[in-house]
């Protein structure tokens, strides 16, 4: 009986250390990349904050019912490369009344994908490189932030990069989350230097926001980010869960999601989701040795995401009151992985080439025609691409 006692106290204690380790490696190497999308889009940092704490309480409720409901660990993030979309678009292009609208809209297009079987189709069968290329093209930007860095905050971003650097050759799991924590030391130096301890929040507060619906938000907002939360994190994090022998109920997952997404975008949160990275930390073997018991890995991630909301108000003021680019930097050294494999996946299948490398240069450069941003352009360019350019040759 001592054993068998001493073994589930053993698993337990796995589970909530995986736990931690899943929260902390998704909140603090992704924060930065949804303040920056969040403030692309006009969120002041009040709403900016909100949006912080409505996600972050989002992602832990979801995936504590998820796991609860179906006994297995079911992982569930915000949408960092819907963040990162966010960020590439033109600065003033829509209000932050009308982004949200539109994120609401993402929220039930999420949830039809759950409710309507060819939706899902439709979405799953966007060819991969096409998918692929519109989110290089949206990181690619971000991405180049640490480097512009290096010319207007020399020191801070000179030191992110190099943490970033040691933390691949030593720590290569921890590597963003220790450039993050670093991006964070050197925005408190820098409120020291200034004397500007007063500008920081401590109590996180949910502001509401009343959305407005604007057509061309919609299109440019919305449809690119259902593809990428799709394309890159849905879709994947069901592979990630089969991989370990779970199968992911697609259903309710996309329905609880698509409404976590829809309720939160009231208060400045932009979509939640399936985890793809940090779904293996939760469901491989550092979650317990009994494949059966490790939903409470998940559920553990969920707790510690609800404790980390209560720090969302004392973040948002930190990033805003550091050296401009800074956490914007930190963002793009976090998505650099992201932005690795999607290239990869854009550029694999050579009957594909071209029509991937056309989306990717629309989606950098942002072409906004009608209102409407580039990464939809991205999308629409490369399908022509490829039907006028390559399908052709291949007949």
């Amino acid at each position: 009986m001592t054993e068998r006692t001493d073994t589930h106290v053993n698993g337990l204690a796995q589970a909530i250390i995986a736990g931690l380790v899943t929260t902390m490696v998704g909140f603090i190497a992704s924060f930065a990349v949804v303040l920056a999308g969040l403030f692309q889009v006009g969120a002041t940092e009040s709403q900016a904050a909100s949006g912080l704490l409505i996600l972050s309480l989002g992602v832990g409720l979801c995936s504590i019912i998820l796991s609860l409901r179906h006994r297995i660990p079911l992982t569930i993030s915000w949408s960092t490369p819907g963040a990162a979309m966010l960020a590439a678009l033109a600065p003033g292009a829509f209000s932050f009344e009308q982004a949200v609208g539109a994120f609401i809209v993402g929220g039930v297009l999420i949830m039809a994908t759950g409710l309507l079987p060819f939706l899902q189709r439709l979405l799953t069968h966007i060819p991969v490189p096409i998918a692929q290329g519109m989110l290089a093209g949206v990181l690619l930007p971000l991405c180049l932030k640490p480097l512009t860095a290096l010319s207007t905050i020399p020191v801070p971003a000179f030191g992110i990069l190099l943490v970033f650097l040691l933390g691949l050759r030593f720590l290569p799991k921890f590597a963003v989350v220790l450039s993050m924590l670093a991006a964070v030391c050197f925005g408190l130096w820098h409120i020291a230097g200034t004397n500007a301890w007063a500008k920081l929040e401590l109590l996180p507060t949910l502001e509401w926001v009343s959305p407005e619906f604007s057509w061309a938000a919609i299109v440019s907002i919305s449809v690119p980010l259902v593809i990428v939360t799709m394309a890159s994190q849905n879709i994947p994090g069901v592979a990630v869960a089969k991989s370990f022998g779970y199968t992911v109920p697609w259903r309710s997952s996309m329905l609880l999601t698509g409404a976590g997404t829809g309720v939160s975008a009231f208060f400045g949160g932009h979509a939640i989701n399936l985890a793809a990275i940090t779904a293996a930390l939760a469901s491989g073997p550092e979650a317990g040795v009994d494949p059966s018991k490790r939903w409470r890995a998940a559920v553990s991630s969920g707790g510690f995401y609800l404790l980390f909301a209560v720090f969302s108000a004392l973040i948002v003021s930190v990033a805003s009151a550091s050296p401009a680019g800074l956490f914007q930097a930190a963002a793009g050294l976090a998505l650099l992985a992201t932005l690795t494999q999607s290239l990869l996946g854009a550029m694999h299948d050579v009957q594909w080439r071209l029509s991937a490398l056309v989306t990717v240069l629309v989606a950098a450069g942002n072409v906004t025609l009608l209102g409407v941003g580039g990464a939809f352009w991205a999308l629409l360019a490369g399908l022509l691409t490829h039907f006028i350019v390559e399908r052709g040759a291949r007949r």
